[in-house]
């Protein structure tokens, strides 16, 4: 059945192999992780590099974006690393790579489904590398971690009252009243939407937007309090996540496009947030799926109407803003066979003969560097015409994959360049062993 929704391949794709043949940059293995990233030193003049993925569970991703994101740090003063991941538990581990004192949480960082996207040991590795870098660093020049998602409802409300308990307990009684609009809510909140959608609860948003609002207008009285603002920031960030949640939610009933819109404008935004808290000469690396960091507009994505974070910081941004993607044509990749279910490792089928990765394949290069960011003419027009492009989330379903798994892409618009392995293999998630052997303090120690 599948097999006869094939398209015609372009009659010109030899032609297509040749040109990517040629101009294929091969890249050092991934274990020489000094001369792996020392390829990218092109790209530092940018303000912002967003790295990509073809999936949420391939290793060679994960270390590929690891060596990248350690030499721009390391040579062309990179200091944040802004990643597609709730906030709170980002923040956490910002805590532990720049030794900042810890407070105690019930819970390890990364727990909620998907707990393998930011629980494995390829982290875990850039991580460390992470932690021993800004030891040797004055507090300006260390590197920071930060979370960029929407999801976290509940952690974010905890977080904000935490912090008011800490600095005006007056005040926090205030906002206890005002987060209660949502407290039969926080542990599910997808029933908050359903409930305000069918009538059955006024919205909360006005009662957030208030509450953020009074944040922001202390924020000279709360700075006072400490001697980075730190704690300001982090508090004002999750007031602001409290707030894009509960519209999140709101929406998300009302169809995809809203909601992805919603999700990405917030990631976009607290991207912004963190350039302007480090300051003017700020630069940032961006992790996140290529579904996210290529420029949307191109896309199947773009020509339904929805938007992202590589399409706004192309427009913020301009030249300043690098987009680098990343595919693979097979292996296995670490994904769940439905939404909160358990993780597996699942084999990634060959790529389909009418798609982007396919004349990657033909062209024969196992492990490659393909960048057209200023040319060369040539393979921006052998990657101008319309093919099909993977994306694989934490869900993978190879038996419907052509349906739930692949968009149409103008590659040479979507992305600057593109990191092509062939073959990948599934990251190594923490299980409860390797967690207990962590350093006392790892936010993923058990």
């Amino acid at each position: 059945m599948e097999n006869a929704m094939f398209r015609t391949r372009d009659p010109l794709c030899e032609d297509v192999v040749a040109t990517i043949r040629t101009h294929a940059e091969p890249l050092p293995p991934l274990d020489d992780a000094e001369a792996f990233g020392r390829l990218f030193d092109r790209f530092a003049d940018a303000k912002v590099v967003l790295l990509g993925e073809a999936t949420h569970g391939t290793s060679e991703f994960y270390r590929a974006r690891s060596a990248i994101t350690r030499r721009l740090i390391e040579r062309h003063g990179f200091r944040i690393v802004a990643v597609e991941a709730d906030w709170p538990d980002a923040a956490r581990i910002d805590t532990y790579i720049r030794g900042r004192p810890a407070r105690d949480h019930a819970e390890p960082a990364f727990t909620r489904f998907p707990t393998w996207m930011w629980r494995n040991q390829e982290v875990v590795e850039l991580l460390e590398w992470l932690r021993a870098y800004n030891e040797g660093q004055a507090t300006r020049h260390q590197a920071e971690f930060r979370g960029l998602d929407i999801y976290s409802l509940h952690a974010s409300i905890r977080e904000v009252l935490g912090y008011l308990d800490r600095v005006d307990p007056a005040t926090a009684s205030d906002a206890r009243g005002r987060y209660g609009c949502l407290s039969p809510w926080q542990s599910d909140p997808a029933r908050y939407g359903r409930a305000v959608l069918s009538g059955q609860k006024r919205p909360c948003d006005q009662a957030l937007l208030t509450q953020l609002q009074e944040l922001l207008a202390k924020r000279i009285e709360y700075s006072r309090a400490e001697a980075d603002g730190e704690s300001y920031f982090d508090a004002v960030q999750n007031a602001r996540i409290v707030n894009a949640a509960e519209h999140y939610y709101r929406i998300m009933y009302e169809g995809s496009t809203e909601s992805w819109n919603l999700r990405d404008r917030h990631m976009f935004d607290t991207l912004r947030h963190v350039l302007d808290h480090r300051g003017d000469d700020a630069k940032a690396v961006v992790w996140a799926h290529n579904s996210h960091i290529g420029n949307a507009s191109v896309t199947a994505m773009g020509w339904q109407g929805e938007f992202n974070i590589g399409e706004l910081c192309r427009v913020a941004f301009q030249e300043d803003a690098v987009l680098i993607g990343f595919g693979t044509d097979r292996g296995t990749v670490a994904a769940a066979s439905d939404w909160g279910e358990p993780m597996e490792v699942k084999t990634v089928r060959p790529s389909r003969p009418d798609s982007h990765e396919r004349v990657f394949l033909d062209a024969g290069v196992p492990c490659a560097l393909l960048d057209w960011r200023e040319g060369p003419d040539d393979l921006r027009e052998a990657l101008f015409p319309r093919r099909l492009e993977r994306a694989i989330g934490v869900v993978y379903r190879p038996e419907t994959e052509f349906y739930s798994h692949y968009f149409e892409a103008v590659l040479a618009e979507q992305f600057d360049a593109l990191v092509w392995f062939e073959e990948t293999r599934a990251v190594t998630p923490i299980d409860a062993g390797a967690a207990s052997a962590l350093p006392v303090g790892h936010p993923f120690r058990r």
